[in-house]
């Protein structure tokens, strides 16, 4: 392209790039003396041992599960307590340092990487749970508890935390993505299950989201700040503890897996079950080439045809009446005899393979890298969009194993792509780009669970428009003006 330009515009073009290199030059000049000047303050406010330049360590926080590179940020710090989040971040915000949230790093679109560099805070040492409440069933965490150690620390008191993304993700990241998971058609996502938030603003200011110590079950006072933050991505503050509905263990458990002899029958299936008002738990699609991933990963037997998980919870005399109606749905559409797996140990592990389907997905092809779509659309649309999918993938011939949770129209292509070859990237990029924009024409959203990150960020001004952009825009410009707040994200730089 550059032979093809005349000798002016080359001139220009050149102009243009020295001046943005310069800029860039500058910027990073001017970012590395600030940060030379915070690493004293840094470490007088939470020791010399919780402030790190070194590079795998910053690495290590540059970067999640997804397919965005890494760039890792100048400085890693691990604050321990809220206090110590406030007082760093101050100091940030006299020197016009970015500031960029960590949880675990299992994110999907490029959360965490530090596009404009900056401070990373790692959360891990943030690791109490507080004020368990099992009367009122609600529970307080910091940042560095993930759903898993929550869930062991109740197994004693009858309730659990439901809301599972499949990663041991931390809690405040899952709310800060409002992610959600195979529980999320009975018990909703995090943004139904957080309560209360404690935020600490780019300034260094605390706020409760819905005051300090609050956590009824139901509010209408004022502007509902909790479901502000919840989705933010960290681009609005950074969550230091979370306040989180609980639920009673259910009396009894039993999961199934029925076969199906087309995408279609099993999608059907899927929205007859929800219509008929079976309470169900978990309703997970995998189509052909996921279910026999799976097998080949986690040593299972199943037929290689479109497929359903199914998991029902309740009372022993309730569950006669839901498996019974659902396997009569099923039946009417072709499909086989449930396989039970009524012990915890069968259950776990029939749901364990269902989480490590990533891994199953990446394992197709060795030395790959898997990517994630995430769309959403009304039930009423779900088999079509999974049909005209799966129609795309094969036309395309592009490796992409289909799963979901098409119990509340979500599901997911999980595309394994050569990172080295650039002929497969952009076709795997234009592949996901029509499957976002399918669920758009169908009423539907760019991202059901996994956030907008990176990747998507011209997809949410699709989705929402201008003016709804504008708004978010006005409200980052309110509560970050400087646009310290993991900068890069959601909102695109000419946005702000």
């Amino acid at each position: 392209m550059w032979l093809y330009l005349t000798p002016s515009r080359r001139l220009l073009s050149l102009r243009r790039n020295l001046i943005q290199y310069r800029s860039i030059t500058l910027e990073n000049s001017g970012r590395k003396a600030a940060v030379d000047k915070v690493i004293s303050p840094f470490r007088s406010i939470c020791g010399k041992d919780n402030v790190s330049l070194g590079e795998a360590i910053r690495e290590q926080h540059g970067k999640d599960e997804s397919v965005h590179r890494c760039r890792p940020p100048d400085v890693v710090v691990f604050p321990r307590c809220v206090e110590e989040v406030s007082a760093l971040a101050k100091v940030c915000h006299d020197h016009n340092l970015p500031i960029i949230p960590f949880g675990t790093g299992t994110g999907l679109e490029g959360g965490v990487g530090a596009v404009q560099g900056g401070v990373c805070f790692s959360l891990r040492n943030m690791d109490q749970i507080l004020n368990l409440h099992p009367e009122d069933f609600d529970v307080t965490v910091e940042p560095g508890v993930t759903r898993k150690a929550l869930n062991a620390y109740l197994r004693d008191t009858g309730l659990w935390f439901p809301v599972d993304p499949g990663a041991d993700a931390s809690l405040c990241g899952m709310a800060a993505t409002s992610a959600s998971g195979t529980n999320a058609v009975r018990y909703g996502t995090m943004r139904e299950n957080v309560m209360n938030l404690e935020v600490v603003l780019s300034n260094g200011t605390v706020i409760h989201t819905a005051g300090k110590g609050r956590r009824p079950r139901k509010t209408s006072a004022g502007y509902n700040l909790t479901n502000l933050f919840v989705g933010s991505e960290g681009t609005l503050g950074i969550i230091t503890k979370t306040t989180l509905r609980l639920y009673g263990v259910p009396e009894a458990m039993v999961s199934a897996v029925c076969s199906f002899p087309s995408v279609q029958a099993a999608v059907d299936s899927t929205v007859q079950i929800l219509q008929t008002g079976v309470p169900i738990a978990r309703i997970e699609f995998l189509d052909d080439v996921m279910i026999d991933a799976c097998n080949k990963f986690s040593s299972l037997s199943y037929p290689v045809t479109p497929t359903l998980f199914l998991e029902f919870h309740g009372s022993e005399r309730s569950l006669e009446e839901q498996v019974s109606t659902a396997e009569e749905i099923t039946q009417s559409n072709e499909g086989s005899d449930f396989q039970w797996a009524r012990d915890a140990e069968t259950r776990n592990r029939l749901w364990k393979a269902r989480h490590d389907a990533w891994y199953a997905a990446q394992a197709l092809r060795p030395g790959c890298k898997a990517y994630s779509t995430d769309v959403c659309v009304p039930l009423s649309r779900l088999p079509q969009i999974i049909v005209e999918t799966k129609k795309d993938l094969l036309e395309s011939r592009l490796t992409g194993p289909i799963a979901g949770h098409v119990g509340d129209g979500n599901f997911h292509c999980l595309m394994v792509v050569d990172p080295n070859d650039p002929d497969e990237l952009h076709q795997v990029h234009l592949f996901t780009e029509r499957l976002a924009r399918r669920a758009l024409a169908m009423d539907g959203t760019c991202t059901g669970e996994h956030g907008v990150g990176l990747g998507k960020r011209a997809l949410l001004c699709e989705e929402v428009g201008p003016l709804a952009i504008q708004v978010m825009k006005g409200l980052k410009d309110s509560l970050d003006p400087r646009n310290l707040m993991n900068p890069g994200k959601i909102l695109q730089r000419g946005e702000l």
